[in-house]
């Protein structure tokens, strides 16, 4: 078997594109699975993040699609023959930008669909027609059911991190998606793990699938360093700046499990002086494509994110990646480090555990990828002494210290207590009494609640008597909002 671009013999625009992208030698899954795509046969494809796996199908695909390449206008001429499905908005973006590389010689079309943006530009891609479709599924049923997206001539189908896509949360909408394709069709499976209950699932989609994993299922890269911290939680923020400032890291992944915890930890870091942005759910599908963007381009330091940004992101040259939070699920710690030491490249994942439940998230770790995992201890730099003020502003800073401020809504009570009850040196700490109002200080006195407001006793005595008869109740007087008019 073939290692070199150069003897897969695929056609001359295809060759062209990739001897510009500057591809030479193939990678273990793109050696293996290129020749059984080509073809015609479905594939069950396990390899490491970061090996290739667009590549792996997206060439093999266009090669067999250029049979149907045409120069019409005519948006009948460009039916929809490939579907290739993914978890979450970046990746199929990404994924997209690779494919419209790849065809850039070719007359073959491909747009890419997902939720989060206006669908109106989206339709008007998909009625011109094109060959190759990327989507999330949610947005893809969108699409399907106000008749915008048409899949009776699909082809072949591709599921990209099929694990994830696999998972209790796309499943139904997986299986609603394939109930509109011909049943007659070449599926492919590619992802970094594949536990056996998900080859089972996968296994119904599939006829008669080559499997290959070109690495020990779940495996990380023997090129990534690892290393797993124990850290007190208040602690953590502390040691992930000693560890970017001692190793002299430039850029890094930042994963943290929650949304909140995310869009904190950046704000946090920010004030350290670290040029910082934040990638989770709750942001528009713009910011989250503009720090993105901002990151790949240098501009930002550290991507402080959720599992969003796990899955599939090629960034090339990322030297580290720190779990903050140590990953819910064990396999994502898997794609969360699999963002460094990307194609061979050396790098560095750092992970903080805090103890409690994080040591069971470690045990599943170990599990998972079959490696005993040492905790290490965290030596913090000598620090020297310095009380705890207020810059007026809601935050604690360290005395002496610019740039290292906290704010007090990101501290546990207790902590903000115990810091509002000591001052620098362990000394009692009390703010300046406030003036009090003598208000306040008088005792309670009950009002009468059948006196007469002053208001009708006034009122009763400027009205003179009119001799009506006592069995006779007059109306209740009540306050006007408007004097009313004197009459002209």
């Amino acid at each position: 078997m073939t290692s070199s671009f150069s003897n897969l013999m695929l056609a001359e625009p295809l060759a062209r594109a990739v001897a510009e992208m500057g591809y030479e030698t193939m990678t273990p899954i793109q050696e293996q699975a290129i020749p059984v795509v080509l073809s015609g046969q479905d594939v069950m494809g396990a390899a490491q993040t970061g090996t290739g796996k667009t590549a792996a199908f997206s060439l093999p695909l266009l090669q067999r699609m250029l049979k149907h390449e045409n120069a019409s206008t005519s948006p009948a001429r460009h039916p929809v023959r490939a579907l290739v499905l993914l978890p979450t908005r970046e990746l199929a973006d990404q994924v997209a930008q690779q494919i419209k590389l790849y065809a850039k010689y070719t007359n073959l079309r491909s747009t890419v669909v997902f939720g989060g943006i206006d669908m109106k530009p989206q339709t008007l891609e998909l009625k011109k027609g094109v060959e190759v479709l990327v989507a999330t599924p949610g947005r893809l049923l969108d699409h399907i059911e106000a008749k915008n997206a048409v899949l009776n001539q699909v082809e072949y189908v591709v599921l990209d991190e099929a694990d994830r896509m696999l998972d209790i949360g796309f499943l139904p909408d997986l299986q609603r998606i394939l109930s509109y394709l011909p049943k007659q069709r070449t599926t492919l499976l590619f992802s970094a793990t594949f536990s056996p209950e998900i080859k089972r699932l996968a296994g119904s989609y599939l006829q008669n699938p080559v499997t290959i994993e070109v690495a020990r299922p779940n495996e990380t890269a023997s090129t990534v360093e690892q290393h797993i911290y124990s850290v007190a939680d208040d602690d953590k923020r502390r040691a992930l700046r000693q560890i970017v400032r001692q190793r002299g890291i430039t850029q890094a992944f930042v994963f943290v499990n929650s949304k909140l915890g995310c869009a904190r930890l950046a704000r946090s870091l920010e004030r350290d002086g670290l040029r910082t942005s934040a990638l989770h759910g709750d942001k528009s599908q713009d910011e989250r494509l503009k720090s993105l963007a901002a990151f790949k381009a240098g501009e930002v330091d550290l991507l402080v994110c959720t599992d969003v940004a796990a899955r599939g992101l090629d960034i090339k040259d990322v030297p580290a990646v720190f779990n903050f939070d140590i990953p819910f699920n064990a396999e994502d710690y898997v794609h969360r480090i699999g963002r460094t030491g990307r194609a061979g490249a050396s790098g560095l994942a750092v992970s903080f555990a805090s103890g409690g439940n994080d040591a069971r998230l470690v045990a599943d770790i170990e599990k998972l990828i079959k490696k005993k995992i040492e905790l290490e201890p965290v030596e913090f730099e000598e620090d020297r002494p310095r009380g705890r003020i207020n810059d007026g502003r809601r935050h604690w800073r360290e005395e002496g210290e610019a740039g290292d401020a906290r704010d007090v809504l990101d501290q546990p009570r207790e902590r903000r207590e115990a810091d509002g009850r000591r001052g620098s040196g362990g000394r009692p700490h009390r703010a300046p009494a406030a003036p009090r109002d003598p208000f306040f200080d008088k005792p309670y006195e009950p009002g009468q609640p059948d006196a007469t407001p002053a208001w009708e006793a006034a009122a009763k005595s400027t009205t003179p008597g009119r001799g009506i008869s006592s069995n006779i109740k007059s109306k209740r007087k009540v306050p006007a909002l408007f004097k009313s008019a004197e009459p002209s």
